[in-house]
C-alpha cells in the first residue's frame, strides 16, 4: 500500500530513533522546528505519488511483488525506468526547491541487487536472496531506507585497515552463528533521520586486510546501539526564531545531514549483502556512485528551475527585467541547466542490463553528468546572486520590517523606514521582493545550499572521482586505435 505523507509522518513517531543535536538529545525530533521541513520534504515523495498526474513518474509496477510502488523503491526494469527516475527527481527538485532525500536509498537498491547477484554466483552465498526479501519487504510496507556509504575516512592516505583508529571505517567487530556485530559510523548520511531503515554499503575498494570492512546490510534506524547526530546548516536557528517565516526563504521544506554511529548493532544474517568479500566491494562502490551521479542530472536540476525562476522575479521586483544582460544571465542559467538535464537522460537511454536483471546507467555518462554538476550549480547560483543584487545578503530581519518602535523625526518606526526604502518596482510590495531574495539567499547560500551548491561538488564523489572513473572509461587506447587509423599509420 503506497502511504500518503501524512501516514509516512505518523509512521516516524512509531520509532525510537535516537537523535542528537547542540549536544543534547532530541525527544520529539519530528515535530522540531529545524528537522520538520526535512520531513515535509520526503513527505512530498509520498504525497505526489497519489496525484494522478505524476502516476507514470512517481511509481512503477515492481518486479518482485507485482504491485505499484513508489519508484524511490523498484528496481529499474528498462531505460525508460532510468529516465522516469530522472523525471521524477526534477519534479520534486521543482515543487521542494530542496532536498528530498530518497534518491541514496533507491540507487542503494540497485547497486546492492546487482551486486549481490554477482557475489553469490562467484562464492555461493546467500545475499541475493537476502537482499530480495529484504527489498521485499520495503516496497509492501513503503519504507524509506538511507543509503549509507560515506565512512568517515580518518587518514585518507591511509587504507581501511592500516587506520590509526580502526573505528574510522564501518567493520565487522564480531562473527556469530547467527549475525555480525558492527562498529563505526557514516558520515554526511542525507535524510538518515528520516528513513524508517539504513542499508549500509563500503565506501571504497578493498584488499584482502581489509575484508572485515567489506560489508553491506541493512538494519532498522532505531536499531540498539544506532545513534544520530544532526548536522548543521547555515542559518539553520532562524527556524527556531518566532513566527519564523519571511527570513527562512523556503519554510515549509528543507534538507537534512547526519552522522550515523554504529556503536557494535547486531546484524541478523538474513539482512547481511556482504561480508568479508572484499573484491566485491569496489563493484558496489562503482555501482552505487554511478546510480547516484546519474540522480544528480535530475534533483539539481529541478532546484535549478526554482533559482532561474526566483532569479527573474527578483529582476522584475527590482525593475531590472528589460535589461539586455537580465535576458542574458537567464538565458545562459537555463542553458547551464538543461545541460545537465540532458546528462542525466543521456546515461539513463544509453543504459544496459546487468547480470541480475535491473538496469545500470552507462558509467561514463553518468559520471561526465556528475563532473559537470560540480560547476554549473555555482555559476547558476552565481548568475542568481548577480541578478539578485547585494539587499539578497544584507537586508535587515523581518521583525525589523514589522517593528512599531519610533526612531524617525516625524514619528516614523523603523518598520516604515524598512519598508520605505527596500521598496523595489510597483509590480510587487517590499514583502514580496524580501521574500525572494530570501528564497534565493536560502538555496544560494542558506540552509538548501546543503542539497544544492555544497552537494553538488561533494555528493557521489568530489570531482577528482568523477575524474578518475573518466579516464577509467574513456577508452582512450581505442581513440588513439582510431585516429592511427585514419592517419595510416599501421599498428606496431
Amino acid at each position: 500500500m503506497l502511504m500518503t505523507g501524512k501516514e509516512y509522518i505518523e509512521s516516524l513517531r512509531k520509532l525510537n530513533t535516537r537523535v542528537y543535536m547542540f549536544g543534547e538529545k532530541v525527544d520529539n525530533w519530528v515535530d522540531h522546528p529545524i528537522i520538520r521541513p526535512s520531513i515535509n520534504s520526503v513527505a512530498m515523495t509520498y504525497d505526489l505519488a497519489h496525484d494522478p498526474e505524476y502516476k507514470d513518474v512517481m511509481t512503477a509496477k515492481s518486479n518482485l511483488i507485482g504491485k505499484i510502488v513508489n519508484r524511490f523503491s523498484h528496481l529499474h526494469q528498462s531505460t525508460e525506468d532510468l529516465k522516469n527516475k530522472v523525471k521524477m527527481q526534477r519534479l520534486l527538485g521543482q515543487k521542494t526547491g530542496s532536498c528530498f532525500q530518497r534518491c541514496v536509498g533507491m540507487d542503494a537498491f540497485n547497486a546492492v541487487y546487482s551486486t549481490t547477484f554477482e557475489t553469490d554466483e562467484k562464492y555461493g552465498t546467500d545475499y541475493h536472496k537476502n537482499f530480495v526479501e529484504y527489498l521485499k519487504y520495503v516496497q509492501e510496507n513503503d519504507l524509506i531506507v538511507d543509503g549509507a556509504m560515506t565512512d568517515p575516512k580518518g587518514d585518507r592516505g591511509l587504507s581501511p585497515s592500516a587506520q590509526k583508529d580502526k573505528d574510522m571505517y564501518l567493520r565487522i567487530v564480531e562473527r556469530r552463528e547467527d549475525g555480525i556485530v558492527v562498529r563505526g559510523a557514516k558520515a554526511h548520511q542525507t535524510g538518515s533521520i528520516n528513513s524508517h531503515e539504513h542499508i549500509i554499503m563500503p565506501t571504497v575498494a578493498m584488499r584482502e586486510e581489509d575484508k572485515d570492512y567489506a560489508v553491506s546490510f541493512a538494519c532498522p534506524s532505531d536499531a540498539e546501539g544506532l545513534y544520530m547526530i544532526y548536522g548543521r546548516q547555515s542559518c539553520d536557528t532562524r527556524k527556531l526564531e518566532d513566527n519564523a517565516d519571511v527570513d527562512l526563504g523556503n519554510a515549509k521544506f528543507g534538507g537534512q545531514e547526519a552522522l550515523v554511529v554504529f556503536d557494535d548493532v547486531f546484524i541478523p544474517n538474513n539482512r547481511i549483502f556482504l561480508c568479508g568479500e572484499y573484491d566485491f566491494a569496489g563493484m558496489m562502490v562503482e555501482r552505487f556512485a554511478g546510480y547516484h551521479r546519474q540522480s544528480y542530472g535530475g534533483c539539481k536540476v529541478g532546484v535549478g528551475d526554482v533559482i532561474i525562476g526566483a532569479a527573474a522575479v527578483a529582476a522584475e521586483y527590482n525593475g531590472a527585467a528589460k535589461a539586455s544582460h537580465i535576458k542574458d544571465k537567464l538565458i545562459e542559467m537555463t542553458h547551464l541547466n538543461e545541460t545537465l538535464y540532458s546528462c542525466g537522460l543521456a546515461c539513463s537511454t544509453e543504459g544496459c542490463k546487468t547480470k541480475a536483471g535491473n538496469y545500470q546507467i552507462d558509467l561514463l555518462l553518468a559520471n561526465v553528468c556528475k563532473q559537470n554538476i560540480t560547476r554549473f550549480p555555482y555559476e547558476i547560483g552565481r548568475l542568481a546572486e548577480d541578478i539578485a543584487g547585494g539587499l539578497m545578503v544584507t537586508m535587515p530581519s523581518d521583525a525589523d520590517f514589522k517593528s512599531d518602535t519610533v526612531v524617525g523625526n516625524n514619528g516614523e518606526t523603523i518598520g516604515d523606514i524598512c519598508n520605505k526604502y527596500f521598496a523595489g518596482s510597483d509590480c510587487a510590495t517590499t514583502e514580496e521582493r524580501q521574500r525572494i531574495l530570501r528564497l534565493l539567499e536560502n538555496v544560494c547560500l542558506g540552509t538548501a545550499a546543503v542539497g544544492y551548491r555544497t552537494e553538488s561538488m561533494h555528493g557521489a564523489g568530489s570531482p577528482q572521482a568523477q575524474r578518475i572513473m573518466i579516464s577509467r572509461q574513456s577508452d582512450l587506447e581505442g581513440k588513439k586505435k582510431m585516429a592511427k587509423e585514419i592517419a595510416g599509420i599501421k599498428e606496431k
